[in-house]
């Protein structure tokens, strides 16, 4: 947050050495950013959001202490927060106008009472507090910059004495986050208003390199890049350098004079304060003149190098021509064009872009009362450019390249990480931008659709609107069509109508729009155009008609994440939300006066809309914070199908969110659902399946499902497999609600486990993952296994250990693992060498099936008749398993120990794992606190002492006194499991002295009395291990 504070941020000077934020767009960019931060940080982070800074964020606020309500004390003039620190501080404190806030928590719920006022507060909270993170996490801090990695947060953490340490790191890594998201949002926005294109610069100095040498002949000793890196967008200049226009930094060793260090740069080329001598950082300040190019400069810096240049002339100008051919113009900043120039620049461009093919028109429609639509850009964009204009010396910095590499992986993996919703798929991937060629066959609708485009353009409104309705004469469904209307200049004609204020030329306009909106690159196009925002204002209209055509063109539009963005970030979300009211002056049950046929288009258009942008985890909030959940949960009760797929299509989005689940529960949602199973329409169905596979994570709503009769619809339509994606779905509900046992036992009542072995063959992975997972949970159960066995279901799930679909894999270990409980089953597994794919998966690249066959085997070895020739068969099968005890990831680990607990039984295949190294790699694991992975271990540990002197190796190895720390566990089954093992490591004498040193006895005495026979026996034979060795000690010493 420093970092983006201080490159990005504008100040303006002040008189005491301090500075205010300018009131420019990109401030109120960067104020917005750390709002949404703090908005969110009390949901995606609880833990941190308590966390009590070292010293309150203070400034002066505009907020009344009416303003305040529930957790607070108010008075006349001061506000208290009945949340306190350790220290009994209230974690906000407000005396007019002086406001102290000392946590994240209190700080989202400031911005949530700030309401319209919060960018303000935002502002003077940021002027206030120039160095936050110091503030936030103490003085040690201050070096967070651009180069603090995560490494270096962690090992100041690590080395420090304060009890908060971990606390602070996590809050430190976000903050971290934090700064290099703004960094690297803030490029991308104004890479939308600076046009870097270094492909001149780097030619023409590949061109110098290749004059450059030894001799007295060459133009040049040398010339370099001061960075090997080059960026996506070709350029080597760090990020925020690139903000101010530069592209790279060259050095360049002249024949007569020292070497100098150059800036290439939009505005052209200039010598810059060159490197440093004590850390080798370039000084970016300007030192000169600008100059159009690099040949120039050097002209003017070297004459040996103009000498040299005017005998190379005929040559260097050659190759320089060559490089230029079919280049587009470089160096330019996009700058608003209006009149008669920037009629010549359309002109140019479709010369450029169509070789002449056609001319595009510039409208002038004199009936029109708003301005064209290109000339509406403008200010914003000529105010931004002036800022950036004006200010470029003012607020340039040194900042070092060598800093550079460190932020571009951070920005990297930010950018990795940040997906917006795990919903959103390829469909989100921006399409390529194709133009029919010049020299094509284009079809005859191509020439008529340009001559309509030419009376919209030219027309009266009466021509227009003729236009208009002859355009929507033809197939625009059809790409032809499509394309055409985009390449003669009629999508920016189209998108300027939605600006008048006539009604009838709007409505043909987006009937225009919404049909040929389908095609991705027509999206593409009219979020470049600005069409969104048009389009959302309209929401507002009080026409009907206009309002719906408006929120279905956003609805095809917003397929990808930019045009998403667009309407959250225009308000959008709102007004869609708002005409989801359809029914404002109804009153329950009235439904024949609720859904009027017009009010009913209305809402549908609008969960349409939203159903498009709930694929964006902002969007969502947006939703809920816009109180769009309610009345989705209203319309979930039409009976229009047509209203109910968009609005069970938004619930099935938003119930990827846990908020959304619980709300789902809290309004009663899944009754509807399970009605809407019953629909003829395969569509709902397939929403309504899927909704329900999001919520039934959780084990109230599994069993509502089941109240409410959902299992029954679904395991009916698992025999209509003709729609794949609806089959997808429907086996995903049955998955998940096949973990609650009662729910199990109904899909067996209904013959559904048949169903499902059947669909184990011929069927897309994305149903085979659900139809495996569902047989998985239902085999946990003795009768389901017998039905599984008895329909042939475990030749098919074998042969689906073979897949790479991680996933599957996952889901079909299980599987295998609960059928193999089964002696019957387990022969059939044997046979089909489904052990040997199961071992062979331990050795697959992902963790979660390494884990999960490693659990499969456990049934495997214990049910199989030769177990223990069985497991040596398999060549390198035990030093492969014996070496997953090196791995990190706790539940490969559990599952490895069970593994070894199984395979020790056999005497064999015990000594073959304790010549691997199996002791030591056990006794590492140790000092672990968790519980599932303690169980296992100590149960490994146990079988393992029954051979040769490992006993006395695992005391040797120090994992005695950990296992006895075991015995603290609140779990019954780790003190069972840690029992037995130190009765088997009591029959060493050295075990015993460590047992009695580490205060065994008492917590073994404890555990006499439990009702567990199998751990009062093992806690008893190990006292006893350890009081016989106490009397023999007795005995020998008196004697």
């Amino acid at each position: 947050m420093g970092v983006a504070l201080a490159r990005l941020a504008q100040w303006t000077a002040a008189s005491y050495g301090t500075g205010t934020l300018e009131i420019t767009p990109l401030n109120e960019i960067l104020l917005k950013e750390i709002i949404i931060f703090v908005e969110h940080f009390i949901y995606d982070h609880p833990q941190e959001a308590k966390f009590s800074f070292v010293e309150p964020l203070e400034w002066k606020t505009d907020l009344e202490p009416s303003a305040f309500e529930s957790g607070y004390i108010v008075s006349e003039t001061t506000v208290t927060s009945e949340e306190v620190d350790k220290n009994g501080q209230p974690l906000l404190f407000l005396s007019v106008p002086q406001i102290k806030v000392r946590s994240f928590r209190q700080l989202s719920q400031l911005v949530f009472i700030a309401k319209d006022t919060k960018l303000k507060e935002a502002q003077a909270c940021v002027e206030a507090n120039r160095d936050p993170v110091v503030k936030i996490l103490g003085s040690d801090y201050s070096t967070m910059t651009e180069d603090s990695s995560a490494f270096n947060i962690l090992h100041k953490i690590t080395s420090s004495d304060d009890p908060e340490s971990e606390m602070k790191m996590r809050i430190a890594i976000l903050l971290k986050q934090l700064d290099l998201h703004l960094l690297s949002y803030i490029l991308r926005h104004i890479s939308l208003q600076i046009c870097l294109n270094p492909e001149p610069v780097k030619k023409d100095i590949e061109l110098l390199k290749s004059f450059s040498g030894k001799g007295e002949q060459t133009v040049l000793e040398s010339i370099d890049y001061t960075s090997d890196y080059e960026f996506s967008n070709g350029c080597r200049a760090p990020p925020w350098r690139q903000i101010y226009g530069e592209m790279c930094y060259v050095l360049v060793k002249p024949h007569d004079v020292e070497t100098l260090c150059i800036t290439c740069s939009t505005e052209g080329v200039f010598l810059n304060g060159g490197k440093t001598d004590d850390e080798g950082e370039i000084d970016y300040e300007r030192k000169g003149e600008v100059y159009k190019d690099l040949v120039t400069f050097l002209k003017e810096k070297s004459a040996k190098f103009s000498e040299n240049m005017s005998k190379q002339d005929i040559r260097f100008n050659e190759e320089q021509q060559k490089n230029q051919i079919d280049e587009v113009p470089t160096y330019a900043i996009r700058k608003s064009v209006s009149g008669s120039d920037k009629n010549k620049l359309e002109k140019n461009q479709i010369n450029f872009r169509k070789n002449q093919m056609t001319r595009r028109l510039e409208p002038s429609l004199n009936w029109r009362t708003t301005v064209d639509f290109k000339d509406r850009k403008t200010p914003a964009k000529d105010s931004q450019e002036e800022k950036h204009g004006g200010k470029l010396e003012k607020t340039r910095t040194s900042i070092s390249p060598g800093r550079a590499q460190l932020l571009r992986k951070s920005v990297d993996k930010v950018e990795e990480m940040a997906s917006e919703s795990s919903s959103e798929s390829e469909e989100d991937e921006e399409p390529p931008d194709h133009r029919q060629e010049a020299n094509a066959d284009l079809p005859s609708e191509y020439w008529q659709i340009q001559k309509l485009v030419k009376y919209l353009k030219g027309g009266n409104q009466t021509a227009t609107v003729i236009a208009l309705c002859s355009m929507r004469d033809f197939n625009l469904a059809q790409e032809t069509c499509q394309l055409a209307i985009r390449d003669v200049g009629g999508l920016e004609v189209l998108i300027n109508l939605l600006d008048t204020d006539e009604v009838k030329c709007k409505i043909g306009s987006l009937k225009i729009l919404k049909e040929i909106s389908h095609n991705p690159q027509i999206q593409r196009n009219i979020v470049d155009l600005g069409g969104l925002p048009i389009m959302v204002n309209i929401l507002d209209s009080p026409y009907k008609s206009l309002k719906c055509l408006a929120a279905e063109t956003i609805a095809n539009v917003a397929k990808f994440k930019r045009a998403r963005r667009v309407v959250r970030q225009h308000g959008g979300i709102t007004k869609l939300v708002s005409l989801l009211d359809c029914a404002q002056n109804s009153i329950e049950p009235a439904q024949s006066s609720l859904y009027e046929t017009r009010d009913v288009e209305v809402a549908r258009c609008g969960a349409l809309a939203l159903w498009s942008c709930s694929k964006s985890y902002s969007n969502k909030e947006a939703i809920r914070k816009a109180g769009g959940f309610p009345l989705l949960a209203r319309l979930l009760k039409t009976s229009h199908e047509d209203m109910l797929i968009p609005v069970v299509g938004t619930l099935q989005e938003c119930a990827s969110e846990e908020n959304y689940r619980a709300a789902i529960k809290a309004e009663r949602i899944i009754e509807n659902l399970v009605k809407n199973l019953n629909s003829e329409n395969e569509q709902l169905q397939e929403h309504c399946a899927m909704a329900i596979y999001q919520c039934a994570e959780d084990e109230e709503t599994r069993d509502l499902v089941r109240l409410h009769g959902g299992l029954k619809p679904l395991a009916s339509l698992l025999n209509n497999t003709d729609n794949k994606e609806r089959l997808a779905a429907v086996t995903g509900a049955i998955w998940k609600c096949s973990i609650s046992k009662e729910n199990v036992t109904k899909f067996r009542e209904y013959k559904a486990i048949e169903t499902l072995v059947g669909l184990l063959t011929d069927q897309p992975e994305e149903v085979l993952v659900n139809v495996v997972g569902a047989l998985g949970e239902c085999c946990q159960d003795r009768e389901n296994r017998v039905i599984v066995r008895k329909c042939g279901g475990i030749q098919p799930l074998v042969n689906l250990l073979v897949g790479i679909n991680q996933a599957l894999l996952v889901n079909v270990t299980k599987a295998v693992g609960a059928c193999a409980v089964e002696p019957e089953s387990m022969v059939i597994i044997d046979r089909l060498d489904g052990v040997r794919l199961l071992w062979s998966l331990l050795k697959n690249p992902h963790p979660d099936v390494k884990a999960s066959a490693a659990w499969a085997l456990c049934p495997c070895i214990q049910n199989a008749k030769d177990a223990g020739e069985m497991v040596r068969s398999f060549v390198g099968g035990l030093e492969l398993v014996v070496n997953l005890l090196k791995s990190d990831n706790k539940e490969v680990l559990s599952s490895v120990c069970a593994a070894i607990t199984n395979i020790a039984k056999d005497q064999e295949n015990l000594a073959v794992i304790t010549d691997h190294g199996v002791v030591p790699l056990l006794s590492k694991l140790a000092n672990t606190n968790n519980d599932k992975l303690r169980r296992h271990l100590a149960e490994a540990i146990s079988r393992c002492c029954m051979w040769g002197r490992n006993r006395v190796a695992f005391g040797e190895h120090k994992a005695v006194a950990p296992l006895v720390r075991y015995l603290k566990s609140s779990d019954t089954n780790v003190h069972r499991a840690t029992a037995q093992a130190l009765y088997q490591l009591s029959e060493d004498p050295d075990n015993c002295i460590t047992m009695h040193e580490n205060a065994a006895v008492k917590l073994l005495l404890d555990m006499v009395g439990s009702p567990d026979q199998e751990l009062q026996e093992a806690a008893a034979g190990c006292i006893s291990n350890i009081r016989r060795l106490a009397l023999a000690t007795e005995k020998a010493r008196y004697n």
